[in-house]
């Protein structure tokens, strides 16, 4: 694969990249950079977890990246996820594990690193140290909704440290590009402004859009700001707004049948938000949409752009759309939920994150 196409595939499914030049010139140089994506083990994984993350893995280790998957166990602790509790939030990170495995990550090719590994060699702490001489408490401050709070909320004296400790993540794994969503986007340019001041390597950010939530956002949303994405994004801790990877076909249609879908309206509207990021590898792919032949039959769309136009046009029903999205998520989460089913370790990892208490 050559430089510009995989610039290409990453661009597919980015929507923010700092920068594309320097992105052009470490693909230039160097055959296998190293990415990462991290999370906080925190309970069951949603769509946004172990569909949509698996996807963009795939497209990421096809252009030769080497990836780590993070887990951030003490960031889980610090951030009082399932009640603070180390032995729970480790439970949860090879539950994680499980997941990834089941969606079709190739565990072989991936690295998976804990944060406890990181944070037993002093050098670790050392560099915590120049990151914290290098910013201001108010700009760390401005920073803590990369944990999922918002700017001004009452923080624990170890919350304040957090977005010190996700940059220190980055050299400490030597990482030449941050792949995570837009909401960690201040630690990821956190980081960069540090690497720029100290003469360390400055990683690319590349930023993946969150998904949304059922409920849906206001069409007209148009931002970056990681608060405001906040309050829109699917998230494990809103039953109501969400799709797990256990879900049934029932659950599945039901959920989406439900979901807000307004007719003639793509922005904002979860469904098609579904369709764009999980459901299609290309928006350049044809689409067929099935319905009963009293409602006009099969509808071809030759792209995901002809597809929107169609349905802005008022030549698609919300729940022709609706139809088509819960199937293809039914064929999507069908595979995961049966990896938990029939083995018996991933069952009772599951059965046991199961009955924990979600906490933030």
């Amino acid at each position: 694969m050559d430089v510009e196409t995989k610039i290409a595939t990453i661009k597919s499914f980015a929507a923010e990249i700092v920068t594309e030049e320097e992105l052009k010139a470490l693909f230039e140089s160097k055959a296998h950079p190293v990415a990462y994506d991290g999370f906080e083990p925190s309970g069951l994984a949603g769509i946004h977890f172990g569909l949509m993350r698996a996807k963009n893995i795939g497209k990421l280790l096809s252009t030769g990246i080497h990836f780590k998957l993070y887990l951030a166990d003490y960031f889980a602790y610090i951030n009082n996820k399932l009640g603070g509790d180390l032995d729970h939030i480790h439970t949860a990170g090879r539950y994680f594990i499980e997941v990834w495995k089941a969606a079709g990550v190739d565990i072989s090719k991936v690295q998976i690193v804990w944060n406890k590994e990181l944070m037993h060699d002093f050098s670790y702490w050392e560099r915590f140290l120049k990151i914290g001489k290098a910013v201001s408490l108010d700009r760390v401050k401005r920073a803590v909704t990369i944990m999922g709070r918002k700017e001004g909320e009452a923080l624990s004296s170890a919350q304040i440290i957090y977005p010190i400790m996700q940059a220190t993540d980055i050299f400490q794994m030597d990482v030449d590009i941050c792949q995570l969503g837009l909401d960690q986007r201040k630690a990821n340019i956190l980081a960069r402004e540090a690497a720029q001041k100290y003469g360390w390597k400055v990683p690319v950010v590349v930023s993946h859009p969150l998904l949304l939530g059922l409920k849906g956002a206001p069409p007209d949303l148009k931002t970056k700001d990681e608060a405001v994405l906040m309050d829109y994004k699917m998230s494990k801790s809103d039953p109501r707004n969400s799709i797990t990877v256990h879900d049934t076909a029932e659950q599945i249609r039901e959920k989406i049948n439900s979901a807000y879908c307004p007719e003639k309206v793509c922005e904002g509207n979860p469904v098609f938000d579904y369709i764009d990021k999980i459901i299609i590898d290309s928006r350049e792919e044809p689409i067929t949409i099935e319905r009963p032949a009293k409602f006009g039959g099969a509808f071809d769309a030759g792209d995901y752009k002809e597809l929107t136009e169609a349905y802005k046009g008022g030549k698609l029903h919300p729940m022709d759309i609706k139809g088509f999205v819960a199937g293809r998520l039914e064929e999507r989460i069908r595979p995961i939920r049966e990896h938990f089913e029939k083995n018996h370790e991933a069952r009772d990892l599951y059965e046991t994150v199961k009955t924990y208490s979600v906490t933030r």
